[in-house]
C-alpha cells in the first residue's frame, strides 16, 4: 500500500499548502539543540545497515518496543540489527498515532525515496532498498545533513570536553556546514547525583586546579565557558526537574558543596542554593559572552530501577514530571535583570500544562536589545507531536508573540531525525493558514509568508548570531 505522505500530507486549506510550498519547504535548517556525536560527524560514519541507522541509540523506538512486549535482546541487546529492524517493522502498524508512525515514513520518503508503507510485508524491500543507499556516497553521515539543506548545527557538550574534533571541522574545508557546541554544565549543578564529587575532580583536572570550594567552581566555569566561546559555541543548555530558584542562600549553597564533595548528599533546600548560586554565576557569564542560555524543564530521569542499573541512562525510562513553579523561572530570571545580566533565554517545559505559564513569565523579561529575547521554546520532547507542537504554537501566539519565534530543533541523537523540521513546518502551516480560512488574519501572503519564513528559519539564524547572513 502507497504511503499517506503526500505532497500535502497535514496542509488540510489551501492557504496552508500555499504558505508550506512557497515560503517554508525549501528553506535551510539551523538545528540549534541536538545531540549528534561529532566524532561521527568529522569522521564521516557510514551506517553498516538502517537497523543500526534508525535503531541504535533511539530511546523513542525502544519505549514503543517495549509497549509492544518486544523482548530486551531485540532492543538494546545483542540481536542483529537485521532482525531488530524487523521487529521494529512488526509494530509499525500499531503505532498511528504516535509522531514515530509520521517520522518513520518521512525519515523513509526523503532519505530513500520509499513510497510504501512499513510494516512486516515491506521490510526486506525497505531493508534493501535503504541499505543500497546507505553504502553508496549519499548514505555517509556529512550527506545525511547536507542532503536535509542543513546550515548550522549545535551539538551537546560537557564543560570537560576537549572539543578537538570541534576545532577539526571548523578547519575542514570540504564540509560547509557549521558544527558549533553546546556548553551543557548539568554535571556541575547535579549535586545531589552519586557521581558529583568524581566529576568534580575530572573538571579540576581539566582546567589543571584542584576544585575545593564554590569559588573554584566558578573560576573552572569560567574557564572552560571562554574555550568554548573561542570554539565557536554560541549556546549553553540546562536540564532540570522541577528546580527552585526562588531560595537564595549562600551559606546553604557553601554547604550542599561541601557535603557533596565528601560524597554526603545536600538536602533539597541546600541543593537548590547552590543551584540557584550557579545558575545566577552562569547566566552572568552568559550574557557577556553573548551566549543563549537555554533551560530545560519538567523531566524525571531514570524511573526505572531495573533498567537503569541493567542499562543505564538515556535508555527510555525518563519521563514527564512536575509542574514547575512559575516564581522559580522568575526569580532566576529577576536576578540576573536587576543586574544588567539576563541574557537571551530559551523556556522549554516538558510538561504541556506549563505552557501558558512559561509564555506568560517569558513576556515580563523582554527588552530593546534583542526581539523576543525570552523565548518560550518549541515543543519539547515528549511534546514534539502534532497535538504538543500545535499547543505550543497556540500558547505563544495567545501570550506572546509567534512571529519572533526561532522556531524547531531536532534534540536527537539520529542522523536520520531531520524531516522532523518538516513535520515542524507543515503544522506551523496548517495551523497560520487555517486562520486565513476562518478570516482571523489577512489573506497577505507576502505579510504572513515572511513570518513562516522567519519562524522557520531566519529568526533563529539572527538571534543564535553564530554568523549572519548568508
Amino acid at each position: 500500500m502507497k504511503t499517506f505522505i503526500t505532497e500535502d500530507f497535514l496542509l488540510n486549506t489551501k492557504a496552508a499548502c500555499r504558505l508550506y510550498h512557497d515560503y517554508a519547504e525549501n528553506l535551510p535548517i539551523f538545528d540549534y539543540h541536538c545531540h549528534l556525536n561529532p566524532t561521527e560527524i568529522y569522521n564521516n560514519k557510514r551506517f553498516s545497515n538502517v537497523g543500526e541507522a534508525w535503531l541504535a541509540g533511539d530511546h523513542y523506538k525502544w519505549r514503543v518496543m517495549r509497549a509492544n512486549a518486544i523482548s530486551e535482546e531485540y532492543i538494546t541487546g545483542d540481536a542483529s540489527y537485521y532482525d531488530k529492524f524487523n521487529q521494529f517493522a512488526s509494530i509499525m502498524p500499531g503505532l498511528i498515532g504516535n509522531p514515530i508512525y509520521h517520522w518513520s515514513h518521512l525519515e523513509l520518503k526523503r532519505f530513500f525515496d520509499i513510497n510504501e508503507l512499513f510494516c512486516s510485508d515491506t521490510a526486506d524491500q525497505v531493508w534493501e532498498t535503504a541499505n543500497e543507499i546507505l553504502q553508496s556516497t549519499n548514505g555517509t553521515a556529512r550527506q545525511l545533513i547536507t542532503q536535509s539543506n542543513v546550515r548550522a548545527l549545535c551539538t551537546t557538550d560537557d564543560p570537560a570536553n576537549s572539543l578537538d574534533y570541534h576545532k577539526m571541522l571548523a578547519e575542514d574545508q570540504t564540509f560547509s556546514v557549521k558544527v558549533l557546541p553546546t556548553f551543557r554544565p548539568d554535571k556541575v549543578l547535579n549535586i545531589t547525583d552519586p557521581g558529583f564529587s568524581a566529576y568534580i575532580e575530572k573538571l579540576g583536572n581539566t582546567v589543571g586546579k584542584k576544585i575545593d570550594c564554590i569559588e573554584d567552581v566558578c573560576k573552572a566555569l569560567t574557564d572552560r565557558i571562554n574555550y568554548f566561546a573561542a570554539c565557536g559555541c554560541r549556546l549553553s543548555d540546562h536540564s532540570f526537574g522541577s528546580p527552585d530558584f526562588t531560595i537564595w542562600d549562600e551559606e546553604a549553597a557553601f554547604k550542599a558543596f561541601s557535603k557533596a564533595l565528601s560524597r554526603q548528599k545536600p538536602g533539597t533546600y541546600e541543593a537548590s542554593a547552590y543551584q540557584s548560586l550557579i545558575m545566577n554565576y552562569l547566566g552572568n557569564l552568559y550574557a557577556e559572552k553573548d551566549f543563549t542560555m537555554q533551560l530545560h524543564i519538567g523531566a524525571i530521569r531514570n524511573v526505572n530501577t531495573n533498567y537503569y542499573r541493567a542499562l543505564g541512562a538515556d535508555v527510555g525510562c525518563d519521563s514527564i514530571g512536575d509542574t514547575v513553579s512559575a516564581s522559580s523561572i522568575a526569580a532566576l530570571l529577576d536576578r540576573m535583570a536587576v543586574n544588567d545580566r539576563l541574557p537571551k533565554t530559551i523556556l522549554y517545559t516538558l510538561n504541556a500544562s506549563d505552557n501558558d505559564k512559561l509564555a506568560a513569565v517569558a513576556g515580563c523579561f523582554q527588552d530593546n536589545s534583542t526581539a523576543g529575547k525570552i523565548q518560550f521554546g518549541s515543543a519539547w520532547w515528549f511534546n514534539d507531536h502534532i497535538d504538543g507542537i500545535t499547543s505550543q504554537i497556540k500558547s505563544l501566539a495567545n501570550i506572546g508573540v509567534l512571529s519572533k519565534f526561532v522556531g524547531m530543533l531536532t534534540d536527537s541523537r539520529s542522523f536520520l531525525s531531520y524531516p522532523r523540521h518538516e513535520y515542524f513546518r507543515r503544522i506551523l502551516c496548517r495551523i497560520i493558514g487555517r486562520w486565513i480560512d476562518d478570516g482571523m488574519i489577512p489573506e497577505d501572503y507576502n505579510s504572513i509568508g515572511k513570518i513562516v519564513e522567519d519562524i522557520c528559519f531566519n529568526n533563529v539564524w539572527n538571534y543564535i548570531n553564530s554568523e549572519k547572513g548568508e
